[in-house]
């Protein structure tokens, strides 16, 4: 069976950066699962997905338009200490929920001094080219409950 909309499917994958150095990785743990069509998984890799069979391996190579995004300058602030309250020891890599004007979003620190402290709103993947090697493990229709619930039950998937 090929890859189409509502198929559950199930990959391996390496996610690296320009430099080849790796950002994440399934190996040594069960392969992601996701349904088809659903945007679970960024654009780019989705679009690649198609069409592919269990078995079949291949890189794809996908551009942060359709990855995690560009890098918005708007989204990197400095803030004053006070912001955080209770927080006695902030750290660059630190992460925080803020209010962004679309709702809810995650910073991240990336530099203190005195009093100021150094925020980025971007996904630390905004703005990078994605390079995936994939390999794809599993693919089937999925359920009526799956779809239903809008994700993949069972082994690597959600239980409820």
């Amino acid at each position: 069976m090929q890859i189409a909309a509502n198929a559950a499917v199930a990959f391996h994958y390496t996610l690296t950066d320009d430099d080849g150095q790796v950002v994440d990785s399934s190996a040594g743990r069960e392969p992601l699962t996701y349904l088809h069509g659903q945007g679970h998984i960024v654009p780019g890799l989705e679009k690649q997905m198609e069409g592919r069979r269990v078995g079949d391996k291949f890189d794809a190579h996908v551009a942060p338009e359709e990855g995690y995004g560009v890098h918005h300058e708007e989204l990197v602030q400095e803030v004053p200490r006070e912001a955080f309250q209770g927080v006695a020891d902030i750290q660059p890599g630190m992460q925080f929920q803020g209010n962004g004007p679309q709702g809810v979003i995650n910073v991240t620190v990336t530099r203190v001094e005195d009093d100021k402290v150094h925020i980025d709103g971007n996904h630390p993947l905004a703005g990078k080219t994605l390079h995936f090697a994939i390999e794809v493990a599993e693919v089937r229709e999925a359920t009526e409950e799956e779809l239903a619930h809008g994700h993949v039950h069972g082994a690597g998937g959600h239980h409820h």
